[in-house]
C-alpha cells in the first residue's frame, strides 16, 4: 500500500507556481490530432496515466505519436484511416479515454474492445452507448451499462437530433466525434452547458460547428487538417492551490498560465461570493481558449447555499476541494444537486465526507451534496483516497492546514491527473 505523510505548513508562504496542462483539453488534442490529415504538434499536454491511455490508444489504431521535450507530435492519415486493434484498448482509470473513444469507433469499419481498471468497470457507460446506438452503431457492455465495451463501427453512422439526459462534456463529446463521420447533421442539445473544450479545439482544427447556449449543431463527413496546440494549465489542478492560498494564514500564491474557460471556472464565482480574495490578470485567447494567471490571498470566507445545476456542473471536479474550504468559512455551507459526483472516480460525495470528518470536520452527507459546518479545526488523520486523484490531493491539501500529521493511503492515484503534485507541495516547506 503506498502512503504519503503530510505535516501542518508553519511558514509564510508566498509563492508562484505552474501547474500542469490541462487534462481535457490534452485528451481532446490527442483525438483530434489522430483523426485529422497531416501532422499536429502539442505543446504543455499532460503526460499523466489518463492522457497515456489516449495516447496508446491511438498508436493502437495506427496513428504515429511522438513525445519530445513536452510536446507530442501525430501524423495522421485522416478520418477514415484507423485501423483495427490487434489487442483490447485499456483505458485504465480515464472515463474520458473510455466514452470519447467509443464516439471515435462507432464510426469506423472495425470492431474494438474497451477495458478498464476496478474503478472505470463501475461507472455507467449506458449514457454514452445508447445515443451511439440511434446512431447505427453496434455497442454491447455488461448489463448494458458497465464496461468492458464492445464496438463495431458503422461508416454509414445516422445524424441523430438527441437531447442528453445527464449533463456530461464526455457524452457530448462522443456524439460529436462520432457526428464527424455521420452521413449527414446532428443536433445535441443539452439543457444545462457542460465544458465546451471539445467545440472549441474542432473550431481551432478548422470544422464549422455551431453552439449557442443549448444547441450543438455539426455536420458529417467533415476533413480537417492538422494544427498546433498549446494546452493552457489545468485549471482543476489549480483549484488545489487557489483554496489551500485562500485558508491558510498570511498567504499569497500566483498560479501562472491556467486555462479559464467560464465552463470550467465555477468554482472562482462560488469562492468569491465566498468573500474570496482572487485577482485575474494576464487573460489572452489560446486557440481559443481563455488563459491567464490567478491570483489569491488569504481570505475570511463565508458559508453560502450553492444548489443551482449550471452552478454544480461548471465545478464538479472541484467540489472535494470547495468542501474543504467550506470547513474553514464562518457559518454553514449547503452543496446540493450533486449527485453526478457519486459516479466519479469514487462516490465522492461519500468519500470526501468521510474522510475529511476523520480529520474533525462537521460533514453532514446528503444523495445529491452536503451541510458542512464551517470553523472547524483539522488534524491529522490516517486517511484514505480510495484511489481518487481528487481525493488524495483534497485530503493532501487539508494536511498541509492540519494540526499534526496526516497519512494519506493508496496516494499514488495522483499520477492519474497531477503527477508533480506531491514535488510542489514539498517545495512549500523547503
Amino acid at each position: 500500500m503506498n502512503k504519503y505523510l503530510v505535516r501542518k505548513l508553519n511558514k509564510k508562504l508566498n509563492t508562484t507556481i505552474s501547474v500542469p496542462g490541462d487534462k481535457s483539453i490534452t485528451h481532446r488534442a490527442i483525438i483530434l490530432g489522430g483523426l485529422a490529415e497531416g501532422e499536429t504538434i502539442i505543446n504543455n499536454y499532460l503526460d499523466s496515466d489518463d492522457c497515456r491511455r489516449t495516447i496508446n490508444a491511438f498508436r493502437q489504431m495506427g496513428v504515429k505519436l511522438e513525445k519530445i521535450n513536452n510536446k507530442i507530435y501525430i501524423e495522421s492519415k485522416g478520418l477514415n484511416n484507423l485501423i483495427a486493434p490487434e489487442n483490447v484498448i485499456d483505458a485504465g482509470n480515464s472515463g474520458t479515454t473510455m466514452r470519447l473513444l467509443c464516439g471515435v469507433i462507432a464510426g469506423q469499419n472495425f470492431y474494438s474492445e474497451i477495458i478498464g481498471d476496478e474503478s472505470l468497470s463501475k461507472r455507467p457507460m449506458r449514457r454514452v452507448i445508447d445515443p451511439l446506438r440511434k446512431m447505427g452503431a453496434e455497442i454491447s457492455a455488461v448489463n448494458d451499462m458497465y464496461p468492458p465495451i464492445k464496438i463495431r463501427g458503422n461508416t454509414n453512422l445516422n445524424p441523430i437530433t438527441y437531447e442528453l439526459p445527464v449533463p456530461s462534456a464526455q457524452v457530448k463529446s462522443a456524439i460529436i466525434l462520432a457526428s464527424l463521420q455521420a452521413v449527414g447533421t446532428t443536433v445535441i442539445k443539452e439543457p444545462i452547458k457542460t465544458r465546451d473544450h471539445t467545440e472549441l479545439m474542432l473550431k481551432h482544427f478548422g470544422v464549422e460547428i455551431i453552439n449557442t447556449y443549448s444547441t450543438i449543431t455539426i455536420n458529417g463527413k467533415t476533413r480537417f487538417k492538422g494544427k498546433t496546440v498549446y494546452v493552457p494549465g489545468d485549471f482543476s489542478s489549480a483549484a488545489f492551490f487557489i483554496v489551500l492560498g485562500l485558508i491558510l494564514s498570511d498567504a499569497k500564491i500566483k498560479i501562472e498560465n491556467v486555462g479559464l474557460n467560464p465552463t470550467r471556472t465555477g468554482l472562482l464565482d462560488c469562492l468569491k461570493k465566498m468573500g474570496a480574495n482572487i485577482t485575474i490578470e494576464g487573460t489572452r485567447l489560446v486557440n481559443n481558449e481563455i488563459v491567464g494567471n490567478i491570483i489569491v490571498e488569504s481570505s475570511k470566507l463565508n458559508g453560502i447555499d450553492i444548489t443551482e445545476p449550471q452552478d454544480i456542473t461548471n465545478m464538479i471536479d472541484e467540489i472535494p476541494i470547495l468542501c474543504l474550504a467550506a470547513t474553514q468559512a464562518n457559518g454553514t455551507t449547503t452543496i446540493r444537486n450533486a449527485k453526478e459526483l457519486r459516479v466519479k472516480e469514487s462516490d465522492r460525495i461519500r468519500t470526501i465526507s468521510t474522510e475529511l470528518n476523520k480529520m474533525g470536520a462537521k460533514i453532514i452527507e446528503l444523495e445529491d451534496g452536503f451541510i458542512i459546518e464551517g470553523g472547524t479545526k483539522l488534524k491529522g488523520a490516517n486517511v484514505d483516497s480510495y484511489n481518487d486523484h481528487r481525493i488524495a490531493m483534497t485530503l493532501a491539501i487539508s494536511g498541509l492546514c492540519a494540526e499534526g500529521e496526516t497519512v494519506i493511503n493508496n496516494s499514488n492515484c495522483v499520477s492519474i491527473s497531477f503527477p508533480e503534485f506531491f514535488t510542489i507541495i514539498e517545495d512549500f516547506s523547503k
